[in-house]
């Protein structure tokens, strides 16, 4: 009995669950899947991105930001291209990529940074020196290989990382802790050198939200409920292990808040911490440290040529300009030095606000370096653009170097912007002081008692700043002599033979060294801010010799800026004796002579006998003569103070009421400064009026006299005293009137403090009427 052939039955059709049916039939599963693959990593680029962002607000312009931007797209692109291949053929493959596009940005970063040079010596030296040049670099950094590299190799390497984790293992969670690093290490490196990055941080929290956000998985009911096809227990358990999971996660989130809210609300107002700080920036050596002492030694050998200059562009009518190596503004009484701080800088140099006033000039040259050493780079001041050398730049004093050291052929090309200050503001223009200027106003201790001397003197015959410069300067000029031969040396000691020394013992002669340090002291000593510069000679074409290397001294004048000063002898003039216009005086004057003392006779001489044989007619008695002696030299002295007395209020009287306006608001002045002198509290010549002022409210408040309502008064007088000094013919009879009043008013409150026999001194002093005016 055959058997009958099996029957075999189709199964119905599986309905498909991964690709739901759209509107187009079909395509829309696809297009789920696309938008639930793409949101992660595009928050992985968005993030390393604005990584760049904020690292870039410290960047002068925004290469850095769009190079950081290719290093994420690359990095995450090439992990999802390779999200089939295994795990270890991807970093690999990254790495290449990676490779390729850090030679990419280091071509561009040359090309826009102008460096010299093929890319293999652009990337090694990048190479070497990306992390100290990056945290040594100047504020805006320009965009250089060396500053770049470290920022995309940390991009593309975070991208890299971040892509892999999030997308390979589907942590996304874990795949934002790159990310996040590199996000926080941007604002490291930024600290306080840029404003609070609060927009790009805004974005980077919601980004991160929104790939968290975006479900990963696939769609379909497996998805909703992962625990759906479980047993009802298991299900159970399972659903109650999340919800304890999600509760406990909860808790430490909200244990964290409440515990780091406090902390991270106190570092709002907080300055962020400057990574520089740990760096050392660029350093100059010890012969760089102290150019000046390197004149006397050019001055020996005049013909050797340390550069060649050539002007491509500047005023004509400015005339060459002057070249500057090196600004030096720190003197310990042994030596100047320069004290800058230098910053590796591109070739864009930040540009500061020219002074009211001044005018401008554009000078561009080409330099080549000869037989010049060091690390100094010469530029014209202040330069703005350097091309065809690396440099680090100080702001402060506009002076370049270049790290790497100077070497013979080195040619590089500095355009700067030359500012000649208005000549009509300078003879009227104050000097600033405080701690922003204390570094060039201080007098190192144990100067010589001669140097002050002679500041003091040049100080009071000339009352404003720019009237005692010039007055520094002449006296230089005129009394002292250049020689090429004379011994390098600018200590206190040296000076000092140089200003008083004898001139058959080689005194009173010397280099620009000499010239431009006692300028320097001498107008700190009277109250000036100064420093001293080396350079050349002004220098349009041709090569720059020894011999055009010399030093000035520069004052700074409140709205004027640094102001150069000539105290360099005329050539065609022969030098005056220094005693001609200074001679030293006595700490102490000497003491009065006193006569020899008269020895009264013990004994009356016999009278003379008369024609009678009789003595001769009797002279009056002791007595008598003691009487009117004594009588005589009361009168004598009596006289004495009357005319004492009736001079003292002569010369108020002419101070206070005789001549122009201006006159007598300085005569008013003159009556406060005798009475602090007479009342034991002298003002020396450096003091400005403010804080002779300060001292006169000073002396009444030591005097217990603070009752008397003279302070605010003082400080008018004061203020009347430099509008005379620095803007001649502009006081009124008014403003004489008050001063006269308030000076008299002083005095008497000042005098009413003394004991009644100090008082009748004060009347009959004579000092006053032969005190200096």
């Amino acid at each position: 009995m055959g058997r009958d052939p099996p029957v075999v039955t189709a199964a119905p059709p599986r309905p498909a669950v991964d690709a739901p049916a759209g509107p187009d039939g079909g395509t829309g599963g696809v297009a789920a899947r696309v938008l639930r693959a793409v949101p992660v990593p595009l928050a992985l680029i968005v993030m390393i991105s604005l990584a760049g962002v904020v690292l870039g607000r410290v960047y002068a312009d925004p290469l850095l930001t769009r190079l950081t931007a290719g290093a994420a797209v690359g990095s995450v692109l090439v992990s999802v291209a390779a999200r089939r291949l295994p795990s270890w053929l991807v970093a690999p493959l990254s790495v290449a990529a990676l490779a390729g596009w850090t030679l990419l940005s280091l071509r561009l970063a040359a090309s826009h940074a102008a460096l010299p040079g093929g890319l293999g010596e652009v990337a090694a030296d990048a190479a070497r020196n990306a992390i100290p040049r990056l945290l040594t670099a100047m504020i805006p950094v320009e965009p250089a290989p060396d500053t770049v590299l470290v920022p995309v190799v940390a991009a593309w390497l975070t991208g890299l990382a971040a892509a892999e984790v999030a997308l390979r293992a589907g942590r996304v969670l874990l795949g934002y802790l790159p990310p996040v690093l590199l996000y926080a290490g941007a604002l490291y490196v930024v600290g306080p050198n840029a404003g609070p990055a609060v927009g790009p941080t805004v974005v980077f929290a919601a980004v991160a939200a929104v790939g968290l956000a975006v479900p990963a998985g696939r769609a379909g009911p497996a998805a909703a409920d992962p625990v759906a096809g479980l047993a009802p227990a298991v299900r159970a358990a399972v659903r109650l292990r999340l919800l304890a999971a999600s509760a406990a996660g909860v808790a430490v989130v909200v244990a964290l808040a409440a515990l780091l809210a406090p902390v991270v609300a106190g570092q709002v107002d907080a300055r962020p911490v400057d990574p520089r700080r740990y760096v050392e920036p660029p350093q100059v050596e010890s012969l760089d440290e102290n150019p000046l002492i390197r004149i006397s030694g050019w001055a020996l050998n005049p013909d050797q040529k340390l550069l060649d200059v050539r002007t491509e562009a500047g005023s004509a009518d400015a005339g060459p300009p002057r070249i500057r190596l090196a600004v030096l503004s720190d003197y310990d009484g042994v030596t100047w030095r320069v004290g800058a701080t230098y910053r590796n800088a591109g070739r864009i140099l930040p540009a500061g606000e020219p002074a009211p006033g001044a005018t401008t000039d554009p000078v561009r040259q080409e330099i080549t370096v000869a037989d010049l050493t060091g690390k100094l780079l010469p530029a014209v001041p202040a330069p703005r653009e350097v091309t065809g050398a690396r440099v680090a730049y100080d702001p402060a004093t506009g002076t370049l170097i270049r790290p790497e050291g100077l070497a013979p052929g080195l040619r590089y090309t500095v355009a700067s912007v030359r500012e000649r200050p208005d000549t009509n503001l300078i003879s009227t223009a104050n000097v600033p002081a405080g701690d922003a200027v204390a570094r060039v106003l201080r007098v190192a201790d144990g100067a010589p008692e001669q140097l002050r001397r002679l500041a003091t003197q040049l100080a009071e015959e000339n009352g404003a700043p720019y009237a005692r410069a010039t007055a520094i300067a002449d006296f230089l000029a005129e009394h002292y002599r250049v020689t090429a031969d004379a011994p390098s040396g600018h200590a206190y000691p040296n000076l000092a033979f140089f200003l008083f020394g004898p001139r058959n013992g080689g005194g009173q002669r010397g280099t620009s060294e000499q010239f431009a340090a006692s300028f320097a002291v001498l107008g700190r000593l009277a109250g000036l801010p100064t420093r001293v510069v080396v350079g050349f000679e002004p220098k349009a074409d041709g090569p720059v010799r020894a011999a055009d290397a010399y030093a000035w001294p520069e004052v700074l004048f409140e709205g004027v800026g640094w102001v150069p000063f000539d105290p360099m002898p005329r050539p065609d003039e022969q030098p005056r004796p220094v005693e001609e216009d200074f001679r030293p005086k006595p700490e102490d004057p000497p003491p009065s002579e006193v006569p020899a003392p008269t020895v009264e006779p013990t004994a009356t001489p016999p009278a003379a006998a008369g024609p009678d044989g009789r003595g001769g007619p009797a002279g009056p008695g002791t007595p008598v003569l003691v009487g009117g002696g004594v009588g005589g030299l009361a009168l004598l002295v009596g006289g004495l103070l009357l005319a004492l007395a009736a001079m003292r209020r002569n010369l108020t009287r002419t101070r206070l009421a005789q001549g122009d306006p201006g006159r007598r608001i300085a005569g008013a002045w003159r009556e406060l400064t005798d009475a602090l002198r007479l009342a034991g509290h002298p003002v020396g010549a450096d003091l400005s009026a403010a804080e002779v002022a300060e001292r006169a409210r000073r002396a009444l408040a030591e005097a217990q006299a603070a009752q008397v309502p003279v302070a605010g008064e003082v400080d008018e007088l004061g203020g009347l005293l430099n509008q005379v000094a620095f803007a001649p013919g502009t006081a009124t009879p008014a403003q004489a009137d008050r001063a006269t009043a308030v000076a008299a008013t002083y005095v008497a409150a000042l005098r009413a403090t003394r004991s009644r026999w100090r008082r009748f001194l004060w009347t009959v002093h004579p000092g006053p009427l032969r005190w200096r005016r």
